[in-house]
C-alpha cells in the first residue's frame, strides 16, 4: 500500500487511494516530460517516487558501448557507479535485464549471500536495502519500444502489496520513454557535433603575410546536421580558400558535404584556379544520384609582400564582403549557379587586390537569413556594422559578427552560422 492513504474499506477512502496513486504516476509522466538530459532524468525520476511509493530507488541501465551497467540512486539519489555485465552474467538482474518481468526479492541480513545477491550486484548498495528494514526489494523492468532499457530496483520498511507492484508497473515504462528519449537525444548531439567538426578544418595554417580566422556556430533550432563548411588549401605558393553550404539538413547534408570538400580537394590538386574547380565539383555533383545542391564561394589567394590578390568564383554563393582597412566596405557583383543543379556550368571569375590592414569576409547564409523583431538581419546590417572594425584583426571581426547576429535573434532560433575572414598583412 502506497505510505500515508488510509484505507478503512469505505467508498470515500478508497477513491482517495485511486487518486493519490493516479496523481503519483501522472506527477512521474509530466515531472519527465520534456527532459533530454539523460542523467538528470534518472534522478528525476528516482526523486518522484519517495516517500509514496518507495524509501530506497535504484536505476540498473546497461551502457552498450562500453557493456557495462550503470547503477543510479540508493539512500543518495545522485550516487551512480558502474560494474562489468560479468559480474552480473547468469544471475536474476541479468534476466531481468533480458526479459523486462517484475519480481519480488525476499531481503535478509546478511547483503553478501542469499536471493539479494543475486538481484543487486553492489554491496554498499546491499546494506543499504538492509538499513531500510526492508523485508522484499521490488524488480521492475524498464522496456520501451519493444525493448528493456534497464530494471528499476525499490525498497520500503515492510514490504509492497499487489496494488504497490501494480502502481510500479504502470508507472516504469512511462519513465522508460522519458529515459530512452533523453538517451537518443544525448546521441543524436554527439553524433552531430562530431560530424560537425569534421565538416571544417581542425585548425587554420599559417600564412605569411596573412592572418586567418574562422567561427562556426550551430544552428540553435536543431539538433540536425547543418552542411555549411570551410576549408584551406595549399595549391603550390597559393591558398584555396573555400567556404560553402549544402541544402538540407541531417545525415544526408552532412554526407553531401563531405563529398563536396573532398572533391574541392582533390580537384585542387590539378587545377587551383577558383573557375575550373567549381565546374569539376559540378561535374561530380550532378552525376551523384541526388537532387540536392551546394552552394561554394572560392578565393584564390597569392601573397605579396605588400599586398594579396585574390581570384574569386562562385557557385550559388553570396560574394564576400571587403573591409578596407579606411573603412569603406565593398561587396563585389558575382554570381554563378549552384553546384548540381545543371549540367556543364561555366563560372566566370572576379580578381581584387587586399592591401595591409583589408579583411575579406566570407559568410554563410545563417548570417544575412537570421530573423528578429525588424525582419531578416541582411547583408546591409552587417556591411554597415564593419566600417567600426577597419584595421582589426579578423578574429576580432568574426567575434562581433557572431555576437550580433546571436543578439538580433534574441534567444531565437537561427540557421547554422560559417565564418572565414582573410586580412592582409601582419
Amino acid at each position: 500500500m502506497v505510505p500515508g492513504v488510509a484505507r478503512r474499506g469505505s467508498a470515500g477512502s478508497e477513491v482517495g487511494a485511486v487518486r493519490t496513486r493516479m496523481q503519483l504516476a501522472e506527477e512521474v509522466e509530466l515531472g519527465l516530460t520534456g527532459s533530454l538530459n539523460h542523467r538528470r532524468t534518472a534522478l528525476r525520476f528516482l526523486t518522484l517516487l519517495r516517500p509514496e511509493l518507495a524509501d530506497w530507488a535504484v536505476l540498473v541501465l546497461p551502457d552498450e558501448r562500453t557493456g557495462s551497467v550503470r547503477l543510479h540512486g540508493g539512500s543518495t539519489v545522485s550516487f551512480t557507479d558502474v560494474v562489468s555485465h560479468s559480474a552480473i552474467s547468469g544471475t536474476r538482474l541479468d534476466r531481468l535485464l533480458r526479459t523486462g518481468s517484475t519480481e519480488l526479492t525476499a531481503v535478509v541480513s546478511t547483503p553478501d549471500d542469499g536471493p539479494l545477491v543475486q538481484i543487486l550486484p553492489h554491496p554498499q548498495l546491499r546494506g543499504e536495502v538492509i538499513a531500510t528494514g526492508a523485508t522484499q526489494l521490488l524488480a521492475v523492468g524498464l522496456s520501451a519500444r519493444g525493448a528493456t532499457l534497464g530494471v528499476l530496483l525499490l525498497s520500503r520498511t515492510g514490504g509492497f502489496d499487489a496494488e504497490d507492484v501494480a502502481l510500479a508497473t504502470r508507472i516504469a515504462p512511462r519513465a522508460a520513454v522519458a529515459l530512452d528519449s533523453a538517451r537518443l537525444y544525448e546521441e543524436r548531439a554527439q553524433i552531430a557535433a562530431v560530424l560537425s567538426r569534421a565538416l571544417r578544418p581542425p585548425s587554420l595554417p599559417d600564412i605569411d603575410n596573412i592572418r586567418l580566422a574562422a567561427r562556426y556556430r550551430p544552428a540553435a533550432a536543431h539538433l540536425d546536421i547543418g552542411g555549411d563548411f570551410y576549408d584551406v588549401i595549399a595549391t603550390g605558393s597559393d591558398w584555396l580558400l573555400t567556404l560553402g553550404d549544402v541544402c538540407g539538413k541531417g545525415v544526408e547534408a552532412a554526407s553531401l558535404t563531405g563529398r563536396t570538400r573532398q572533391s574541392i580537394r582533390t580537384a585542387a590538386h590539378f587545377d587551383g584556379h577558383p573557375a575550373s574547380l567549381l565546374r569539376a565539383l559540378n561535374t561530380v555533383l550532378h552525376g551523384s544520384e541526388t537532387d540536392q545542391f551546394v552552394t561554394v564561394l572560392c578565393a584564390r589567394l597569392r601573397v605579396a609582400a605588400a599586398h594579396a590578390d585574390v581570384e574569386l568564383a562562385t557557385a550559388g554563393h553570396p560574394a564576400p564582403i571587403i573591409l578596407r582597412s579606411t573603412g569603406e566596405v565593398e561587396q563585389p557583383e558575382l554570381f554563378g549557379t549552384a553546384s548540381g543543379l545543371v549540367p556543364d556550368v561555366h563560372y566566370r571569375t572576379l580578381e581584387l587586390r587586399l592591401h595591409p590592414g583589408d579583411t575579406m569576409l566570407m559568410f554563410t547564409d545563417g548570417v544575412e537569413e537570421a530573423r528578429g523583431a525588424d525582419g531578416l538581419y541582411g547583408v546591409e546590417r552587417l556591411m554597415a556594422l564593419l566600417p567600426e572594425y577597419a584595421g582589426a584583426s579578423p578574429d576580432v571581426v568574426c567575434e562581433a559578427i557572431e555576437q550580433t547576429v546571436v543578439e538580433y535573434v534574441d534567444s531565437g532560433p537561427h540557421d547554422d552560422i560559417a565564418l572565414l575572414a582573410v586580412t592582409c598583412g601582419r
